[in-house]
């Protein structure tokens, strides 16, 4: 990936900050984006001491109009695109008859908007590349998981749109991957939303025994190489994605089963 043009939504920290620091010591150039311009450039300046070349780039990935403007900056500062990693993204946690629907409606603006939007403005110059598109989904994304509505719902569209585009795109060069991280140690429990929109703040899941953000990465770059379709990582993950395909009625107790037993469930 020497010389490479990625840019990374959301990469001011978690899997995004470990994925541009993991492309960025491969020699790719990098371009970091994320709402939280304190944020932003200290990881800036954290990748530059590394000897990464690197620019950040203040931008809601839910806004259509900042897309474009990440795009445009990217191409005025590297003078090309090779790589999109659609990785910003929002969880949320709580049932569907309890949540604001104004919540689930923030939840799809980011996690499938959003990619649709970095997608659109970024895809002519990775055409003209032969570049990759990489969608940061979820296990969620292939079986629904309780107290997660709006989540599942854009990782299900998101697969959906992936699908679409790779299909598409089959005769360009074009390299679409999926990736579905699994349950990995990242500050997005923490930042997930509740009922009322307001943020979780503690995550229920032990965070410790969760493969690390940097971990994950080396997966994703090393599938992005080899132009991989699908990723899926960890061990629950995958018998998670298996036990849906060939045992859907058992595997939706199970699924129920495992969320209730998190910290202050909603299913409880």
């Amino acid at each position: 990936m020497q010389n490479k043009v990625v840019i990374i939504t959301g990469g001011s920290s978690g899997i995004g900050k470990a994925l541009a620091e993991e492309f960025g010591s491969k020699g790719s150039k990098i371009v970091i984006t994320g709402r939280n311009k304190q944020a932003l450039e200290g990881t800036e300046n954290e990748l530059a001491q590394k000897g990464i070349a690197v620019a950040s780039f203040q931008a809601d990935a839910s806004s259509e109009e900042d897309n474009k403007k990440m795009a445009d900056f990217t191409l005025e500062m590297f003078g090309k695109i090779d790589v999109l990693v659609a990785n910003a993204g929002i969880s949320m946690r709580a049932l569907f008859k309890d949540v604001d629907l104004d919540v689930v409606k923030q939840v799809m603006d980011i996690n499938f908007n959003g990619v649709l939007y970095a997608t659109k403005y970024c895809l002519p110059s990775i055409l003209e590349n032969k570049g990759s598109v990489i969608g940061m989904s979820s296990i969620a994304g292939y079986r629904g998981l309780p107290g997660r509505t709006g989540y599942s719902a854009s990782k299900f569209a998101l697969q959906g749109f992936l699908e679409v585009l790779r299909t598409e795109n089959l005769k360009t060069g074009v390299h679409v991957l999926t990736a579905c991280p699994g349950f990995t140690a990242s500050n997005i429990r923490k930042r997930s939303l509740t009922a009322d929109g307001s943020q979780q703040g503690e995550s229920p899941r032990e965070e410790k025994k969760m493969m690390t953000a940097e971990e994950c990465a080396r997966y994703i770059y090393k599938a992005t190489v080899k132009r991989k379709k699908h990723l899926i990582l960890t061990k629950q993950g995958k018998f998670t994605v298996f036990m849906n395909k060939w045992l859907p009625g058992l595997t939706d107790k199970l699924v129920y089963n495992v969320m209730a037993k998190e910290a202050d469930s909603p299913l409880k």
